[in-house]
């Protein structure tokens, strides 16, 4: 009887059994394993998978990422918060996956926290992913290096060329607007000041529309959002990182 319950619970929670991986920036490769969690989040009106990686590090880093409520929740105002956080000496990083791919739609992510201000290890993604070579981002960060600007939006392989434009955000506010319109023939992007789709011109940050040959088909993606360190590197600051998204649209 015992084994009979084990195995209906399996097929109870197969559907969880995600593929979990982040953005694959800088030659940082993903590395996709899948991992048993039953941790699922409601957040702007969508079910979210929340990633843990148990006790082994996993790309892009490599990281662990856990689903603890002190890396990933939801406040009582509806907002998500993500979180590098250290524990008994060990940083673990946060990020979550939509259940059900959305396909071609505009993807709109209303973020609440300064992250024109994370830590140089620190990356942000908002991004679709099927692999390595089907994805669409949007990442902060300055990749270990105070130099580089903080921003990019990218289609991987971001390594060919015309497939990423970077670009420096400096918010007057902790409020900004991201989006990427994803399409059959092209992908648009745009950043913005404040929380709107309609901006002065004085608050555009910047757009970018990408019509190249590395558009990914539709193959069953899924929208995720993720916060980690790049190469595994800790805050330079040895500080927790966090990220703030009041909501997220897609239309």
């Amino acid at each position: 009887m015992k084994s009979t319950l084990t195995y209906l619970s399996f097929l109870l929670l197969f559907p969880l059994f995600m593929m979990n991986s982040c953005s694959a920036s800088n030659g940082d490769k993903d590395e996709e394993t899948p991992v048993v969690t039953t941790r699922i989040i409601t957040f702007s009106g969508y079910e979210w998978v929340v990633r843990t990686t148990k006790d082994d590090k996993q790309g892009p880093g490599p990281n662990f990422f856990s689903d603890s409520e002190e890396n990933v929740w939801v406040d009582n105002d509806g907002k998500l918060h993500l979180k590098v956080v250290q524990r008994d000496g060990i940083w673990y990083c946060a990020g979550i996956t939509l259940r059900q791919t959305q396909g071609h739609k505009k993807y709109v992510f209303y973020l609440s926290s300064s992250v024109d201000q994370l830590d140089e290890n620190v990356v942000a993604g908002l991004f679709t992913y099927k692999n390595d070579e089907e994805e669409i981002d949007i990442e902060f960060s300055r990749w270990s290096d105070t130099e580089n600007q903080n921003s990019q939006f990218a289609i991987q392989p971001s390594y060919v060329a015309g497939n990423k434009t970077r670009y420096d955000m400096n918010l007057d506010s902790n409020l900004s607007t991201h989006f990427f319109d994803w399409q059959a023939d092209k992908i648009d992007f745009g950043s913005y000041e404040g929380h709107t789709l309609e901006p002065e011109t004085s608050a555009i940050i910047n757009t970018w529309t990408y019509t190249g040959e590395d558009i990914p088909p539709l193959n069953d993606e899924r929208l995720k959002i993720n916060l980690w360190l790049f190469r595994g590197n800790g805050p330079t600051d040895n500080k927790a990182a966090e990220m703030i998204i009041d909501r997220v649209e897609i239309l």
